[in-house]
């Protein structure tokens, strides 16, 4: 992956979880790395250092993806810092779970601004940049859920079903000026927010899952790498399921 040395990567929502392992990753195959987390905590300043130890370009940027004007500056800050952005991974997202019945307006529109109009922001504000270079990679982090819902995650699947649609319209819009757009769907992936699950829970799950284990950040870290390079120039507008085989 020695094309890799020479892509900006900018990552949102990577202070912590999957996105920090994407982060890494990328730094570890020699790109340049920005991230963007809500506030500068433990978790972001060691990020950063992290990063820098790889012995490559990077920063952080304290930024609400879900915010229009912060997504705009922070984006503009990031290509006077590194002078481009080749590859664009919204990964900014949360949860706020509970049966629609008990489901509050405000966990509805929390997580549809986090999750899906961050992924608006963003791509909004490196188009044109990328439409100048004549080149980019946008990738989307949807959900297993987005695809084949989940009860008690209505928020949660709208958010991430709705990123499916905008990834597939973006790539017809782009396409013709080399600007690719994919969408990743993990499926049950072992992060911070499974580990307090029931041991008897993940059992069941995996028994759900043709592999036959829990899918790690580095699976969707390696599926991320795939999407940004060359070696998967022809591919846009598509949605890779990375679960296992759980929704086959």
């Amino acid at each position: 992956m020695d094309s890799l040395k020479d892509l900006t990567i900018l990552v949102t929502g990577a202070a912590r979880g999957i996105g920090r392992v994407i982060a890494l990753t990328f730094a570890e195959y020699g790109a340049e790395v920005a991230f963007t987390g809500r506030k500068r905590d433990e978790n972001f300043e060691s990020l950063e250092k992290e990063l820098l130890g790889f012995g490559v370009k990077a920063k952080g940027y304290v930024s609400d993806a879900s915010d229009y004007e912060s997504s705009q500056n922070t984006v503009n800050e990031i290509i006077k810092d590194f002078g481009k952005i080749d590859v664009l991974i919204n990964n900014a997202g949360i949860t706020k779970d509970n049966l629609l019945l008990r489901m509050s307006e405000q966990d509805w529109d929390d997580v549809i601004n986090i999750n899906l109009k961050s992924v608006f922001n963003l791509t909004k504000a490196v188009i044109k940049p990328m439409m100048k270079a004549r080149k980019g990679s946008i990738i989307n982090m949807s959900s297993v859920v987005g695809v084949g819902g989940n009860a008690g995650q209505a928020n949660y699947a709208a958010s991430k079903a709705g990123i499916i649609g905008f990834t597939k319209s973006i790539a017809k819009e782009l396409g013709s000026r080399n600007i690719r757009c994919n969408a990743i769907a993990p499926g049950f992936i072992a992060t911070e927010m499974t580990e307090n699950l029931p041991e008897k829970v993940i059992e069941d799950w995996i028994k759900d899952i043709p592999l036959k284990r829990i899918g790690t950040p580095e699976d969707v870290a390696n599926a991320c790498l795939f999407l940004a390079s060359d070696l998967s120039g022809y591919i846009t507008g598509q949605v890779l399921t990375v679960d296992g085989g759980m929704t086959i």
